[in-house]
């Protein structure tokens, strides 16, 4: 399959925002560089409409943001490519590496093993480490978690390290349900179960201590009425995957959901919102 790649002009600090953008309009990869980001989509989900839109959003940071270069890349490795560039990392407590690098020597340092294969969720973008970093301090031992958008599986897995008894993550990415069944046989973790589709996989009768949910604003919002069907009174819900200027909308929540807000953290222009049922 073809693969187009854009090589667009925007300053270092806007260049998240337009990641969130790209990501809604099916570009799966992205590499940062000053000043520059390079991103890639399929062919087949690239036409004048997409880059039309991108093009109006470009305008909203200044002359200077402009598409540079349009490119068709043909078919190759991608898996590789994506390999080659991951590099351990410290995220709180935890320690996210791939399999072809050494464990952390630090003591009360908790290992992730995370092979991403094109799987949102590798640890490294700010929504992924918020919650990374949160969930030391939310997480009971015993507590039964539901991981909403799965991704490669790393937040349900580093919740069963910390002490859940149990996880279960969906996804609609089909790639990404094969991605979660790995990293889970790769964390050696039990009791964690991924299934393919939306709200209407998770079983009918399940209650969820903590309910995470790193995906959006707009699916959030579609999907945090179902969800909280499943969340105990008491229970947490965590959301990330959304911008700063998100906070207003789904601070909301708590007049029309049976919710009361924590607290936000933020990193750079995302935040990720704590609230309780």
């Amino acid at each position: 399959m073809d693969y187009i790649r854009l090589t667009i002009s925007i300053k270092d600090e806007f260049q998240e925002l337009l990641i969130a953008e790209l990501f809604d309009l099916d570009f799966e990869g992205f590499q940062e560089e000053d000043d520059v980001l390079i991103a890639t989509i399929p062919a087949s989900e690239f036409d004048d409409y997409t880059r039309e839109e991108i093009e109006q959003f470009l305008m909203s940071f200044g002359e200077d943001a402009h598409i540079m270069n349009e490119e068709i890349i043909p078919p190759q490795n991608w898996n590789q490519n994506w390999e080659q560039s991951i590099e351990p990392q410290y995220v709180g407590k935890f320690y996210v590496r791939p399999t072809w690098s050494d464990p952390s020597t630090d003591e009360g340092i908790i290992d992730l093993l995370i092979d991403p294969k094109m799987a949102f969720g590798t640890g490294y973008h700010g929504t992924t480490r918020m919650i990374l970093e949160w969930l030391p301090d939310l997480i009971r031992k015993g507590d039964k978690v539901l991981d909403a958008g799965t991704g490669t599986g790393i937040l349900g897995i580093a919740a069963l390290k910390l002490g859940a008894a149990s996880a279960f993550g969906f996804d609609i990415d089909e790639w990404s349900e094969h991605n979660a069944a790995e990293n889970i046989e790769l964390n050696k973790v039990d009791n964690f179960e991924v299934k393919l589709g939306s709200t209407e996989v998770i079983p009918d009768d399940s209650e969820f201590d903590v309910i995470l949910a790193n995906i959006n604003r707009n699916a959030l919002i579609q999907l945090i009425p179902e969800l909280l069907n499943y969340l105990k009174k008491g229970g947490y819900l965590l959301l990330s995957g959304l911008l700063k200027e998100d906070e207003i909308i789904m601070r909301e929540l708590e007049s029309v959901q049976e919710l009361t807000f924590i607290k936000t953290h933020q990193q750079k222009e995302w935040i990720s919102i704590l609230f309780e049922k």
